[in-house]
C-alpha cells in the first residue's frame, strides 16, 4: 500500500477477493490459497517454513513439501472417515506436525481448533467438550496428563494422534508418524464453500464458560489482505511471528497470512529468551517481525546494549498485537532497531487485523492506527437499544465495526443468543472503549468493563498505565478502580519494577508524584502497590479484572487462560 487515503478510496473487499485464486465454481479453501496455488504457479521450490527446535534441531519445508505433507494428512483423515466438518483439535506446541495438521485439516474440509499446549486439564477438557472434539493431536505426556483421565467424558472423541513417537503407544491412541508413513500423499483439496466452517477459536470472557468463535474459509480473504497491507508482507520476506499457534494470532498470522503471501516463515519452538531472539533475528536475516507488547517490554528490560551486539539491519517492518503498546515502547524500538513497532488492533472475533499503523503512514506512538481499507470503524454511544455515532474527535466511546467483513466470526458455537448481543443495528460492538483523533487515528481507552468512574471522570486504565511505565523504575503497570464512598471509585495501580530497583516507600511516593505530574490529580492513582508479578493470560495480556476481583473480594470468573508458574 503506497498511500492510505488512495487505498481507502479505491479498495474494497472485492479488490481483496481478486488477490486470491479460488477453486472452480467460486469455491474457497484456506489451505489451497496458502499452499497449493503457489505450487501450481511454479513456486513449489520456494522455502515456506523454517523450523528451529528447542535443542538446536532445524527443519526446512518448501511449498511443494508442505503440499505433499498436507495432502498426506488430509488423506489420512478421510481414509479413516473423518471428512468435512470433523472437529480436529491440537494440543501441540510449535512443532512442524502442528502446521502440517492445521493445513491438512482445512484441506480435508474439516474444522481446526488449536489449543494452547500449556493449558491445564480442565481448560482442555472444557473446550473439547464444548466443541465436540472428534480428533486430537497431542504429545504423549500432554495426552496422559490432560486428556486420558477425562476421555470418558468426551464421547465424540474418536481418534487421538500422538507425536513424537513413544516406545509404546498409549491405549486407544494412534502413532501419527506411523499412520502418515502408510498414507499416500495424494489428495484433491476439498471444494469448500466460502461460508463453510474452517476454524474454531476459544476466547474467555469475564464471566461464563469459554466462547467458541466460529470462522469460515472466507476469512482467508482478510488474512491475505491484512498480511500484505498491515504487515507489509512480500514474497521475498523472512517473517517471524512469535505468537503460539494455540492463539488466534498464531493461526491467522503465524500460519495463514505469511503462506498466502508466499513468504518464508520462521518458527522457533523455544520460549522467550532475549539473547536467543536477537541471535535468531540476525542469523535468519528476518525482515518482518510480529510480536506482543509483553515480549517487547521484556526486551526493554534486557537493556538497549544487548541488541547492539547483533546485526539487525535486515529488519524493515516491526508490528505488535495482543494488548495496547505503550508509546514508550514505540519510541524505544525506533531508537534501538531504527524503525518503530507498528501497533495494530483486532480480536479473536474479528479474525484478522482491523485497525493498524501501516508502513505507508506515520506512526503515532501509543495509537492503534487507522482502519483497514474496506473496514468501517466508528466510536459509538449505546442508546436505548440503538447506537449514536460520535463524530466529534477525542471523545471516548465504544469501538464498533460495521458488520460484514470476511473474517468476522459467524457465531459463538451453540450460543447464538450470546453472539446476537454483540451486534446492534448492523454494527459489531467490540467491548473496547476508544477515541478517534482529528487525524483519524484511533486510541485505545480500555475494555468497557475496565473503565474507572471516579468523581464524575471516566478514566481509561491504559492512559494511567502508560504514564507509569514512563518512570525509569517501572517495568509494567496495571490499573483498576476500587470502591470509594466519596468518589464512587478511585484509581489503584499495581506496578512491577525493573531489575535494580527496590520496592521502598520512597519509591512509591515518587511514583505517586510522577503520576500526578503527568496526569493531574483527577486521573492519577491514589494508591500504588508494588508487586513481584502481575496476573496475565498465557498469551501475555494482563488480567485487570482478576486484580480487581481479588482486591475487592469478587468471584474470579473464568481463569482457565491464567498463566501459572511451572
Amino acid at each position: 500500500m503506497q498511500d492510505y487515503e488512495t487505498a481507502r478510496r479505491d479498495w474494497n473487499w472485492d479488490t481483496f477477493r481478486s488477490w486470491l485464486d479460488y477453486l472452480p465454481g467460486q469455491k474457497l479453501n484456506i489451505a489451497y490459497e496458502a499452499v497449493d496455488r503457489h505450487v501450481l504457479h511454479g513456486r513449489g521450490n520456494k522455502e515456506a517454513l523454517r523450523w528451529f527446535g528447542k535443542s538446536g534441531e532445524r527443519k526446512s519445508y518448501t511449498y511443494a513439501d508442505l503440499k505433499r505433507e498436507t495432502d498426506r494428512f488430509a488423506r489420512m483423515l478421510t481414509d479413516r472417515g473423518f471428512g468435512p466438518r470433523t472437529r480436529v483439535y491440537s494440543l501441540l506446541g510449535r512443532v512442524p506436525e502442528l502446521y502440517i495438521a492445521a493445513l491438512g485439516t482445512l484441506k480435508a474440509g474439516a474444522v481446526f481448533c488449536p489449543l494452547y499446549s500449556a493449558f491445564g486439564p480442565e481448560p482442555v477438557r472444557s473446550r473439547m467438550a464444548i466443541g465436540k472434539a472428534e480428533v486430537l493431536l497431542a504429545g504423549p505426556r500432554d495426552y496422559a496428563k490432560k486428556v486420558a483421565p477425562a476421555r470418558g467424558s468426551l464421547p465424540n472423541l474418536k481418534m487421538v494422534l500422538l507425536t513424537p513417537s513413544g516406545t509404546a503407544p498409549a491405549p486407544d491412541t494412534v502413532d501419527l508418524a506411523e499412520v502418515l508413513a502408510n498414507t499416500p500423499a495424494q489428495f484433491e483439496c476439498a471444494q469448500t464453500d466460502p461460508q463453510d466452517m474452517a476454524l474454531l477459536h476459544f476466547t474467555s470472557g469475564t464471566t461464563g464458560t469459554p466462547k467458541g468463535a466460529v470462522h469460515v474459509h472466507e476469512a482467508v480473504i482478510a488474512h491475505n489482505a491484512t498480511g500484505r497491507i498491515a504487515l507489509d508482507l512480500h514474497e521475498d520476506d523472512i517473517y517471524w511471528c512469535t505468537a503460539d499457534p494455540g492463539w488466534v494470532t498464531g493461526t491467522s498470522y503465524g500460519i495463514i497470512a505469511p503462506l498466502c503471501a508466499g513468504a518464508t516463515m520462521i518458527v522457533e519452538e523455544a520460549e522467550f529468551d532475549a539473547e536467543r531472539w536477537y541471535a535468531l533475528l540476525e542469523r535468519e536475516k528476518v525482515t518482518v517481525w510480529y510480536t506482543a507488547p509483553t515480549a517487547i517490554r521484556l526486551l526493554m528490560r534486557a537493556g538497549a546494549d544487548l541488541p547492539k551486539q547483533y546485526d539487525l539491519s535486515r529488519l524493515r517492518f516491526l508490528a505488535s498485537v495482543g494488548e495496547p503498546l505503550n508509546a514508550e515502547a514505540v519510541t524505544w524500538s525506533a531508537k534501538v532497531f531504527g524503525t518503530p513497532f507498528h501497533d495494530n488492533w483486532w480480536q479473536t472475533e474479528t479474525g484478522g487485523i482491523m485497525i493498524a499503523n501501516y508502513a505507508a503512514m506515520d506512526v503515532k506512538p501509543g495509537s492503534m492506527g487507522k482502519p483497514l481499507p474496506a473496514v468501517d470503524a466508528a466510536i459509538v454511544e449505546i442508546d436505548n437499544g440503538g447506537i449514536i455515532i460520535i463524530d466529534e474527535p477525542n471523545i471516548p466511546g465504544q469501538l464498533a465495526l460495521r458488520a460484514g467483513w470476511p473474517s468476522m466470526f459467524r457465531t459463538y458455537l451453540d450460543e447464538q443468543q450470546r453472539y446476537d448481543k454483540t451486534f446492534r443495528k448492523g454494527w459489531y460492538l467490540t467491548g473496547d472503549l476508544a477515541m478517534r483523533d482529528e487525524d483519524g487515528y484511533f486510541w485505545f481507552v480500555g475494555r468497557a468493563d475496565d473503565v474507572i468512574k471516579s468523581a464524575g471522570h471516566l478514566i481509561g486504565p491504559f492512559e494511567v498505565e502508560s504514564a507509569l511505565v514512563e518512570h525509569i523504575a517501572v517495568a509494567e503497570a496495571a490499573v483498576i478502580g476500587i470502591p470509594d464512598e466519596r468518589a464512587g471509585e478511585i484509581v489503584k495501580a499495581f506496578v512491577t519494577l525493573h531489575h535494580g530497583f527496590e520496592p521502598t516507600d520512597e519509591l512509591r511516593k515518587d511514583l505517586l508524584g510522577h503520576a500526578r505530574k503527568k496526569l493531574g490529580s483527577a486521573i492519577a492513582p491514589r494508591q500504588i502497590e508494588i508487586a513481584d508479578d502481575l496476573p496475565r493470560t498465557r498469551s501475555g495480556k494482563i488480567m485487570r479484572r482478576l486484580l480487581k476481583a481479588r482486591e475487592i473480594g469478587l468471584p474470579e470468573g473464568d481463569i482457565s487462560t491464567l498463566e501459572t508458574p511451572t
